[in-house]
C-alpha cells in the first residue's frame, strides 16, 4: 500500500497523506460525491476529478501487479526464473516493458523459428549470431537431415529462429517502437470495388497524415471505415530509417555470415516487429481516441443534465407530428399525468381551428404556466400554431430537445410508470418533465443514447458506461434530490444508494408516508449506516420540522450549526439567509477534532443560500421567423440557435430547421480554439452566420465569429 501511495503521490503532485486518507476512504466504503463534500480535511480538499484519478490510478497499479504475478508464476512453472530476472520483471514500470521481458517466454503456437529448433537448427541460429564463421555453407551443411535436405533449408530455418530472437529483443522492439511514435503515418485507401457503397468516407480513399497529428474523430471515423469494409488502413514509420537502426543493432561484421543476419533482421521487421508494433500503436491510438471521445461526451452529457430547469410549474406538453397528429399531455407541477389527447392542426388533416380550441381550454382548465414542444417532426409548425392561440394570460412556450425521448418511451422504467398508456403518451410526458427538472427526467434514459458524443457507439463501451455513469451520479448530487418526490431511478444515483435501496426508500415513502426527517432514512430497510452516512447530505425535505434537513449540511455536523445559532442567540431557522447573523459567526471559534475549515466554509455558505440549485432558470428562446426546413435558410443570414452537440472538431447548432448545422472549430472565434468548450456549451443561446447550404447533402455551415465580430 505505501508503495503505491507514494506512486499516486508523484504523479498527482498530491500530499501522501492526503493519497492515503482517499484511499481509506474508498476501502471503508466511501463514494466519490461524500468524499469530495464531506470529507476535505482528510482529502486536502480535493475536488471530484482529482478523487477519482487516485482510485483510477490505485486501480491500475493493482492490475499492473496482478499481471506481474501471473507471469512471475507461468516463467517459474518453466523452471526458468532466475533472481535476475525476478528482479527485472518486478522493477517493470509499465505494462510494455513487463510484457517485453515476458515475451521469450511466452507459450507460442507453433511458428517458423519453433519448427526450426525441432529440427535442431538452433545451435546454427547462434553460430551465425555471433558473425565470426567463415565457412557458412559447411557449417551448415552439418545440420542437413532428414528434415533439412539441403543448406539452404538450413540457414533458412536458422534465419526463422534468429528473426524470432529479433522480435524478442526489448532494444529491438524499442527502436521500432520509437520509430512509430515519432514518425509514424497512418494512410488510409478505399477497398476496391467499395467506392459507390462506402461514398460517406470518400474523404479516406486516399488520406495519409502524421499519426501523432491524428484527432480522436478522426481516428474513430477511419476505424469505422476500416471496420465496415471500405477501408484499407495501415500505420508505418520511416521504414528506411527502421531498417538502418536495426542493422546496426544486430549486424556486426562485414563478413558473408552478416548478410544472413541482414537477412533475418529485415525479415523479423515486416513478418514480426512491424506487425506487432503496429497492433500495439493501433490499440494505443484507439485508446487514446476512446479516451477523448468520452471526454467530450461526458462533458457534454454533464452540460445536458445540468441544464436549466423550469420548476414545478403546470405544463402542457406537446410531441408534434404531420399525419398522426400532435400528442398533448397535461402535468401538475409536480410532473404528475393529469390529461391526453391528440390533436390535428397540421396536413393532411388540418384542423387547426379545432385543435387551436382544444389547446386554449386545455390552459384554462388545468391552469398550464407554460407550453413545452419537441424538437422532432413538425416542431416549427406546432410552436407557430401554438404562438397564434390568443391565451387569456402569457403563456410561455419553450422548444425542448427531445433526444432519447422515444427510447425512454419504449423502456422498462416508462412501463412501470404508465402501464395503462402507450409510447406517444410516455413520450409526450418525458418531453414536459424535461422542462421541468432535466436532471430528474434524463437520468431515465441509458445516458449514450441522449444524443450529445461523437462515435459513441464505437469507443469501448464500458469504460464510455463507467464514465458516463459517474456524470451521472454527479450531477444528481451537485443538485440534490427531493427525498419524498423523488423516482427510484433518480435515487439510485444518490451517493451511497443503490438500485434496491432506492426501492426499498420508494416503497417505505408508500406505506409510511412522506419522510418527515433524514433521520427516518435508518427506519427504511437494509438501509444501514454506512449509506445514512453517504446518502443523507444530498437528499433533501422540503418544510421539515428541521430546516436543515432541506440544506446540503450533512447530519453529521447538525450540532456545530446548533452551535453556532445558540452562540448568536438565535434558533436555526433565524440563522438561516440572514447575512448579518451568519457574518458575525467567527469559523475558528468551531475547529476541533475533524472539522476544519473548509467543512465550516461550506457550511456558512449553505447556511446563506439552503438548499440553493446549482444550475439556472430556464429561459424562453425563439427561432427565426419564417425558416421552417432548409430549403429557407440563407446564405449570409444572420439567425438564432441553440447549441445541441460539441464535438473536437465544433459545435452542432439547430436553427430550427430540422438539420443541426455545423459551426467549425476555425469558425467559433477569432482566435485559435483547442477546445470548442471554450467558447459554447450545450443548450447556449448563440447567433450564427450561415456560410453555406448543402441542400442535397443536408449539411449547413455556420460561423459564430462572423455573426459576433466583436
Amino acid at each position: 500500500m505505501n508503495r503505491y501511495i507514494e506512486s499516486i503521490a508523484k504523479a498527482t503532485q498530491l500530499e501522501e497523506k492526503h493519497v492515503k486518507n482517499v484511499l481509506q476512504l474508498f476501502d471503508e466504503g466511501a463514494t466519490i460525491p461524500f468524499i469530495s463534500r464531506y470529507r476535505k480535511e482528510m482529502t486536502g480538499s480535493m475536488d471530484e476529478v482529482q478523487v477519482a484519478l487516485v482510485r483510477d490510478l490505485h486501480q491500475k497499479m493493482l492490475d499492473m501487479d496482478k499481471r506481474r504475478e501471473a507471469i512471475l508464476k507461468a516463467i517459474e512453472e518453466q523452471g526458468k526464473l532466475s533472481q535476475e530476472l525476478r528482479s527485472r520483471i518486478e522493477a517493470a514500470e509499465t505494462l510494455t516493458e513487463l510484457e517485453d521481458i515476458y515475451l521469450p517466454y511466452k507459450q507460442k503456437r507453433k511458428t517458423r523459428a519453433t519448427l526450426a529448433r525441432e529440427k535442431g537448427l538452433e545451435p546454427l541460429a547462434a553460430i551465425l549470431m555471433k558473425q565470426t564463421e567463415f565457412n557458412i555453407e559447411g557449417r551448415a551443411a552439418e545440420f542437413i537431415n532428414k528434415e533439412v535436405p539441403d543448406v539452404d533449408a538450413a540457414l533458412q530455418g536458422a534465419r526463422d529462429i534468429i528473426a524470432e530472437w529479433i522480435n524478442e529483443n526489448r532494444r529491438a522492439r524499442d527502436t521500432v517502437r520509437y520509430a512509430y511514435d515519432r514518425s509514424a503515418v497512418i494512410a488510409s485507401k478505399v477497398v476496391k470495388g467499395k467506392d459507390e457503397e462506402g461514398i460517406k468516407y470518400k474523404d479516406y480513399f486516399e488520406f495519409s497524415e502524421p499519426l501523432k497529428r491524428c484527432p480522436s474523430h478522426r481516428m474513430l471515423a477511419l476505424r469505422r471505415g476500416e471496420e465496415e469494409g471500405f477501408l484499407k488502413l495501415e500505420i508505418v514509420p520511416d521504414e528506411e530509417q527502421v531498417m538502418e537502426k536495426l542493422e546496426y543493432l544486430f549486424v556486426k561484421s562485414v563478413y558473408d555470415v552478416s548478410e544472413q543476419v541482414r537477412i533475418a533482421v529485415a525479415d523479423s521487421y515486416k513478418r514480426l516487429l512491424r506487425p506487432s508494433i503496429e497492433n500495439e500503436f493501433r490499440a494505443l491510438t484507439k485508446e487514446k481516441a476512446d479516451e477523448e471521445a468520452i471526454r467530450v461526451f461526458a462533458a457534454n452529457l454533464r452540460q445536458l443534465l445540468m441544464a436549466s430547469p423550469l420548476g414545478e410549474k403546470k405544463i402542457l406538453a406537446i410531441d408534434p407530428g404531420f399525419r398522426t397528429g400532435c400528442k398533448v399531455v397535461c402535468l401538475n407541477a409536480q410532473g404528475r399525468l393529469v390529461h391526453n389527447e391528440t390533436i390535428y392542426p397540421h396536413p393532411p388533416q388540418n384542423e387547426g381551428k379545432r385543435a387551436g380550441q382544444k389547446i386554449s381550454t386545455l390552459v384554462q382548465q388545468y391552469k398550464i404556466e407554460a407550453i413545452a414542444i419537441g424538437n422532432g417532426t413538425a416542431s416549427r409548425e406546432t410552436e407557430n400554431f401554438i404562438k397564434r392561440i390568443p391565451f387569456d394570460r402569457h403563456i410561455e412556450v419553450f422548444v425542448v430537445n427531445e433526444a432519447g425521448a422515444s427510447i425512454y418511451s419504449a423502456s422498462k422504467v416508462a412501463r412501470d410508470e404508465f402501464p395503462d398508456y402507450d409510447v406517444t403518451v410516455r413520450g409526450s410526458v418525458s418531453i414536459g418533465r424535461r422542462l421541468m427538472d432535466p436532471l430528474a427526467e434524463l437520468v431515465k434514459i441509458e445516458a449514450k443514447s441522449i444524443g450529445v458524443g461523437q462515435y459513441q457507439h464505437d469507443v469501448d463501451q464500458g469504460k464510455l458506461k463507467k464514465s458516463l455513469d459517474e456524470v451521472v451520479v454527479s450531477c444528481v448530487n451537485a443538485v440534490g434530490v427531493d427525498l419524498n418526490t423523488a423516482s427510484e431511478h433518480l435515487l439510485t444515483y444518490v451517493s451511497g444508494l443503490g438500485p434496491q435501496t432506492a426501492r426499498n426508500i420508494v416503497e417505505y415513502r408508500t406505506q409510511h408516508g412522506a419522510f418527515k426527517t433524514r433521520d427516518a432514512l435508518r427506519e427504511v430497510p437494509r438501509l444501514g449506516p454506512k449509506a445514512f452516512e453517504q446518502a443523507a447530505g444530498f437528499l433533501r425535505i422540503r418544510h421539515a420540522q428541521n430546516p436543515l434537513d432541506n440544506s446540503a449540511v450533512h447530519p453529521e455536523s447538525y450540532h456545530i450549526v446548533e452551535r453556532m445559532a445558540r452562540d448568536q442567540n438565535c434558533a436555526i431557522g433565524d440563522l438561516l439567509t440572514n447575512e448579518n447573523r451568519i457574518g458575525q459567526i467567527d469559523l475558528h471559534q468551531y475547529v476541533g477534532g475533524k472539522v476544519g475549515l473548509p467543512t465550516l466554509r461550506d457550511i456558512v455558505s449553505e447556511l446563506a443560500k439552503p438548499g440553493r440549485d446549482p444550475r439556472t432558470k430556464a429561459k424562453v428562446f425563439e427561432f427565426a421567423e419564417g425558416m421552417f426546413k432548409i430549403e429557407d435558410v440563407k446564405i449570409g443570414s444572420i439567425v438564432p440557435g441553440i447549441v445541441t452537440n460539441i464535438t473536437n472538431f465544433g459545435a452542432f447548432v439547430d436553427i430550427g430547421v430540422k438539420q443541426d448545422g455545423l459551426v467549425h472549430v476555425s469558425q467559433l472565434a477569432n482566435r485559435f480554439i483547442s477546445d470548442p468548450n471554450e467558447v459554447v456549451q450545450l443548450n447556449q443561446h448563440v447567433k450564427v452566420k450561415v456560410l453555406e447550404v448543402d441542400v442535397a447533402r443536408k449539411r449547413i455551415q455556420l460561423s459564430l465569429k462572423e455573426a459576433n465580430p466583436s
